[in-house]
C-alpha cells in the first residue's frame, strides 16, 4: 500500500493545477501557497491565480504571501506540520529558510529535460529553438536556478506545428503523473536524486515583448519556430502596411531561390500566407489586424487585408 505524505503545495498558474489536483487525490495537502491576486483583463479586475481557485474548490486552506523573504512563508510551512513542499510554477525565488523549513525540503516540477532550459520559460525556448523533444523533470530544489538534483524525467516529442501554449497544456498532466511517482518514491525511501551536469546547462529566461518581433531575414525554420514559440505571449508581430499585425500557425516550406526580399508575400493559397525568408519560405495560416478578430489568411485576404507583393517587416521597438 502506498505511503501517504502530508505536503504543502506552492504554485500559481493553470499549468500547476493538474499537479495540485493529483496531489490532493493521493496525499494530504495541508496548505496551498499561491501568489497574490492581480489585476487582469481590460477592466484590470483583481483576479485570483488558477491554483488558488482550484484549491478553494478542493476545500484546501490557501495563503498568498507578498514576499517569500519576510519569514511569513517559512513560518506557515513549519506550522503546517508537512514533511515536504511541492513547488510548481510558483513564480518567486525561494530563500534557504523556506527551502529548509520542512524535513524533506522542496521538490519542483520543471517543464524541461534538465539541465537544458533552466529558467522561467523552458517550454517557449524549446519551441523557439526547434527542439525535437522536451519533457518534465522533478528535482530537489536548492538555492540555484533549477540546479538541484533530479529525481526523475519524463520525455515527450514536440510536434512540428505545436505552439508553446499547446505544448505547455500537454505537459501539465504528464508533470502531474511524474510528480505522484516522485512523491511516492520519496515516501517509501526509494528516491535516488541524480546531480545535474552543470556544464551541459542551457538557460530559458522570461520572454520579453521584443521576443515576438519577427525578422524574416532569418531562415524559415527559425521564423516559423519563433512564431509558434511566442504563442500565446507575447505573440508574433510584424509590420504590414504601417500597422502591426499578429501572426499565428506557422510552418516552414522549401522554395527556389528568388529575387524577393525577405518578408515579401510570394503567394496566398489554401495553406496560408507564403512569405519569403532569408532561406526558404514561411507559411502563416492565421493573422490578426489591430483591433480585429484573429482570422484565417483566406478570410483576411478576401477582405483585401493582404496581397501578393506586400511586405512584412520587423517592427521597431517603439511601435511594438
Amino acid at each position: 500500500m502506498a505511503t501517504t505524505m502530508r505536503v504543502v503545495f506552492m504554485g500559481s498558474p493553470e499549468f500547476a493545477v493538474p499537479c495540485l489536483r493529483a496531489l490532493a487525490g493521493a496525499h494530504e495537502v495541508a496548505l496551498v501557497v499561491s501568489q497574490p491576486d492581480k489585476p487582469a483583463g481590460r477592466g484590470s479586475q483583481l483576479t485570483a491565480p488558477a491554483v488558488k481557485v482550484a484549491a478553494l474548490e478542493l476545500g484546501l486552506p490557501v495563503i498568498q504571501p507578498r514576499s517569500a523573504k519576510t519569514g511569513e512563508l517559512r513560518d506557515a510551512l513549519i506550522a503546517s506540520g508537512a514533511e515536504l513542499a511541492v513547488v510548481v510554477a510558483y513564480g518567486k525565488i525561494l530563500p534557504a529558510a523556506v527551502l529548509d523549513a520542512l524535513p524533506r525540503g522542496c521538490i519542483n516540477v520543471h517543464a524541461s529535460i534538465l539541465p537544458r532550459y533552466r529558467g522561467a520559460a523552458p517550454v517557449q525556448w524549446a519551441v523557439i529553438h526547434g527542439e525535437p523533444e522536451t519533457g518534465v523533470a522533478i528535482m530537489q530544489l536548492d538555492e540555484g536556478m533549477d540546479t538541484g538534483p533530479v529525481l526523475l524525467v519524463r520525455r515527450v516529442p514536440i510536434d512540428p506545428q505545436e505552439t508553446s501554449g499547446e505544448l505547455l497544456a500537454r505537459l501539465a498532466p504528464i508533470g502531474a503523473a511524474a510528480l505522484l511517482d516522485a512523491v511516492s518514491a520519496i515516501a517509501d525511501g526509494t528516491a535516488r536524486p541524480v546531480a545535474q551536469d552543470h556544464a551541459a546547462a542551457t538557460h530559458a529566461p522570461m520572454l520579453q515583448k521584443t521576443d515576438g518581433l519577427i525578422d524574416f531575414a532569418q531562415p524559415a525554420q527559425a521564423v516559423a519556430a519563433r512564431i509558434r514559440g511566442v504563442d500565446p505571449w507575447p505573440g508574433a508581430q510584424a509590420l504590414h502596411r504601417g500597422q502591426i499585425v499578429k501572426l499565428f500557425r506557422a510552418t516552414a516550406t522549401p522554395r527556389a531561390p528568388g529575387l524577393e526580399a525577405p518578408g515579401t508575400v510570394i503567394a496566398i493559397d489554401g495553406a496560408g500566407l507564403h512569405v519569403a525568408c532569408g532561406q526558404d519560405a514561411c507559411v502563416i495560416r492565421e493573422i490578426q489586424a489591430p483591433g480585429r478578430k484573429r482570422l484565417t489568411v483566406a478570410q483576411f485576404a478576401a477582405g483585401r487585408g493582404v496581397s501578393v507583393g506586400d511586405l512584412l517587416s520587423r517592427p521597431d521597438t517603439e511601435k511594438a
